[in-house]
């Protein structure tokens, strides 16, 4: 294989898997990675790939966009419906309580909800709300806060003062992104903030988050691998990403 291929080739893998490692790449097309690096160094100069520490993300992996709640629901739905399905077996005991983040894939938790449940649901997300309203046993609390539109989640000091007064058995987060080096990560700092005081708030924390958003990196931190328990994702994820994450002694689970 020439140059050129193997480049085209190595691109094209990192937009269909989103991250791989240098290691992968040598291993995969039989050269050495030194080799691997100069081929990331050029598709990376042409603005087709970004190099990270360790191998590279498609070019668009690093973003401080931020899209709707409309746009997102409608992505990966078939994913993130068997996520919420295998997330709700990480719920607590009868009559325990749970932290329910704002997010697409944690409204699907709320929708997959057993109906006999009795549970003390905690929630800064107005569609989250009212999908667990409709639940008898569930005793739903609404934070409040200065709701974004984006995501119609509440945020800022009042959400913050009534998170840090709290302590659940579980969190259930969602994230923009996911990476070993810069954790949990998500574009807006007051979200962020609301998503480090959840984790804070809970005994335990599971994230939900479809395969996409493993690899990426976002602008604001808010967790660290240390802060997982449990990431429910999909078949999707990246080999290497999935090796990265169990040996930060997270357990994962695919859906």
């Amino acid at each position: 294989m020439y140059a050129e291929e193997r480049q085209q080739a190595i691109a094209t893998l990192i937009g269909q898997r989103g991250r791989v490692s240098v290691a992968e790449l040598a291993d995969k097309y039989g050269v050495t990675t030194e080799t691997v690096r100069r081929d990331l160094a050029v598709l990376d100069r042409i603005g087709l790939i970004r190099r990270v520490h360790g191998g590279a993300v498609g070019a668009g992996a690093l973003t401080t966009i931020e899209l709707g709640t409309v746009e997102r629901d409608s992505t990966r739905a078939v994913e993130k419906d068997r996520i919420a399905e295998l997330a709700v077996r990480y719920l607590p005991a009868s009559g325990g309580s749970v932290l329910l983040d704002a997010g697409t894939t944690t409204a699907r938790v709320a929708a997959a909800l057993p109906v006999d449940l009795d549970l003390v649901a905690v929630t800064n997300s107005l569609p989250v709300a009212t999908r667990l309203t409709g639940y008898a046993g569930v005793r739903t609390h609404l934070l409040g806060g200065r709701v974004r539109g984006v995501t119609q989640a509440a945020v800022g000091a009042e959400t913050l003062r009534v998170l840090g007064e709290l302590r659940v058995d579980v969190a259930f987060l969602g994230t923009n992104a996911l990476t070993v080096r810069h954790g949990l990560s998500t574009p807006d700092p007051e979200e962020a903030a609301v998503k480090r005081a959840m984790i804070a708030a809970a005994d335990r924390v599971v994230v939900v988050a479809d395969a996409t958003k493993i690899g990426r990196e976002d602008f604001v931190s808010f967790g660290t691998t240390a802060d997982i328990d449990v990431l429910v994702t999909d078949t999707d994820i990246p080999s290497a990403a999935h090796e990265e994450l169990i040996a930060e002694g997270i357990e994962v689970v695919l859906a």
